[in-house]
């Protein structure tokens, strides 16, 4: 799964915040980082449990001391991370989403985002759905637009 996890990353993201100066690009790589490393090791792992999301929010906050400005932009991927546990709804395998409390050893599940066969065309569908609001929303027709998004992360709304 790809598209359902961008576009409600940047959906919740937008309705929570409404900051138009968040980097919505590392947003994204937060969102997606979980699947694209775990899937190397055979399923779902440690990045799919809470225990890394928040391993990262600390290494981000720590590593950001004194830089604020960096903070603010860095802070984007962890809230990915814990946005994709949430849309993924890796909460609901207890084991895997606390670990490693209930141990260290992972069983065989595999990405919750494979696991749902075909649901997942209809989340997919979905998230399409939702990136086409944010094209709309944000004016990412315009290339000027689309460029300030890939240079800097930020989206500003059209007024009306």
């Amino acid at each position: 799964m790809f598209f359902w996890f961008l576009g409600t990353a940047i959906a919740a993201v937008w309705f929570v915040f409404r900051d138009p100066s968040f980097d919505y690009r590392l947003l994204c790589v937060g969102a997606l980082l979980p699947d694209a490393i775990d899937v190397w090791f055979g399923g779902a792992r440690a990045l799919h449990s809470l225990t890394v999301s928040i391993a990262v929010l600390l290494a981000v906050v720590i590593a950001s001391a004194g830089r604020k400005r960096w903070r603010k932009r860095a802070l984007a991927i962890p809230i990915g991370m814990m946005l994709h546990l949430v849309f993924d709804g890796a909460f609901t395998s207890t084991k895997l989403f606390w670990w490693p409390v209930g141990g260290w050893s992972f069983t065989d599940d595999p990405l919750p985002s494979v696991a749902r066969g075909w649901f997942g065309v209809v989340l997919e569908l979905a998230g399409l759905a939702i990136l086409w609001w944010v094209v709309k929303t944000f004016g990412l027709r315009s290339p000027d637009r689309r460029a300030t998004l890939l240079r800097t992360g930020a989206l500003h709304p059209i007024q009306s």
